[in-house]
C-alpha cells in the first residue's frame, strides 16, 4: 500500500509523524505481517526526513529532465515556438530565441512543431535522489532538488517511478509530502490509496486543514485526520472532522520532552512509551480505513 502524509502547512508535525510510523513498521514488520518498509521524502525543495533517519547508502542517482537548445543555424525565426509556450519559456527578440529553462515543463511543444528542427531537446539536471537502508531494514528514499532549480513537480515524477520499479506491491510506502495545498502536493499525492492530514488544534491549523480536505475533495482522495501537539487548544479540529466525516485516526499530545527528542533528530518512540503506543494505534487505523 502507500500512503501519503501531508498537511495544509508547514510546521505542523507531518515529517514527526512519517519517520516514526515508518520506523515503527520497519521494527515490528514481522509481527505486523510486512515484507518491506519504504519511507519516501518527497519535499524537494527542502527534504528533512534524513536527519532522523540513520542509513546506508546504497544508490545516488542524477536526475534530469528535457529543456529544448536553440540552434540558430537552423531557425528561420517563424515565432510558432514561443507561440505554443503556455509557460513562456521561450522569447523571440530580433533575430534571437531565448530560452528560460526554468519556465520549461518539458512539454515537447516547441520541439515537436519547429518547422526547421531547430529546438532539440537535451538533458538539464535537476536534483539528486539518494536510497539508504536503515539498521532496521527501512529503506529511505530522498530526492532534492538542486540550487536554483524552481520546479519541484518532475523531480518528484521521476521518484515516483523511481519506487515503483524498485520496490513492488508488497511493500508499504509511506510518502512525507510538501507542505501546502500546490502542484508539488498534488503530484505527490496522485497514485496514494490514502492521504493522512497533520494538523494542529489551532486556528491556524484548523483553516490549513479545510484547504488541504478540499483538495483530497477535488483529487477523489480518501483522507484521515491526525492532531499534533493535543492539548495546546481547542475542539475546533474535532468538531470540523465530525461534522464533516472525516477520521479522526489520532491524537500526538504536545510534550515538553517529544520536542526536545525532535530537536536532536531522535525518534519519538524510542524514548516514549505513550507516543509508541498511539503510533501503534494510528498504523492499525490506517490499515482498516484502507481495507474497509
Amino acid at each position: 500500500m502507500k500512503i501519503a502524509i501531508a498537511s495544509g502547512k508547514g510546521g505542523t508535525g507531518k515529517t514527526t509523524l512519517a519517520v516514526n510510523l515508518a520506523s515503527y513498521i520497519a521494527e515490528e514488520k514481522k509481527n505486523l505481517n510486512v515484507q518491506e518498509v519504504v519511507l519516501v521524502d518527497m519535499d524537494v525543495e527542502e527534504p528533512n526526513s534524513g536527519l532522523f533517519i540513520k542509513g546506508e547508502l546504497k544508490r545516488t542517482e542524477i536526475k534530469y529532465r528535457m529543456v529544448p537548445e536553440w540552434i540558430e543555424s537552423k531557425c528561420t525565426f517563424c515565432k510558432k515556438c514561443a507561440n505554443v509556450c503556455n509557460f513562456n519559456a521561450l522569447a523571440y527578440i530580433g533575430v534571437s530565441v531565448l530560452i528560460f529553462p526554468e519556465l520549461c515543463h518539458s512539454c515537447y511543444a516547441c520541439s515537436e512543431l519547429c518547422p526547421e528542427n531547430a529546438l532539440p531537446m537535451k538533458a538539464d539536471r535537476m536534483g539528486e535522489l539518494r536510497q539508504y537502508i536503515a539498521e532496521n531494514g527501512l529503506h529511505f528514499v530522498e530526492s532534492r532538488l538542486d540550487i536554483g532549480i524552481e520546479q519541484a513537480v518532475p523531480l518528484i515524477k521521476q521518484t515516483h517511478e523511481f519506487i515503483d520499479s524498485e520496490f513492488d506491491e508488497t511493500a508499504f510506502k509511506i510518502i512525507d509530502s510538501p507542505p501546502g495545498t500546490s502542484c508539488p502536493v498534488i503530484e505527490t499525492v496522485t497514485d496514494a490509496e490514502l492521504v493522512v492530514l497533520v494538523t494542529e488544534p489551532t486556528p491556524f491549523g484548523l483553516n490549513d486543514l479545510k484547504l488541504a480536505v478540499d483538495t483530497m475533495n477535488e483529487l477523489d482522495k480518501k483522507c484521515a485526520v491526525i492532531v499534533n501537539r493535543d492539548g495546546i487548544g481547542n475542539d475546533d479540529v474535532d468538531n470540523y472532522c465530525a461534522e464533516n466525516n472525516i477520521p479522526l485516526i489520532g491524537k500526538i499530545p504536545h510534550m515538553h520532552e517529544a520536542a526536545k527528542l525532535y530537536s536532536q533528530g531522535n525518534l519519538l518512540i524510542d524514548d516514549i512509551d505513550e507516543i509508541r503506543d498511539i503510533i501503534k494505534d494510528i498504523y492499525s487505523n490506517i490499515k482498516k480505513l484502507i481495507k474497509g
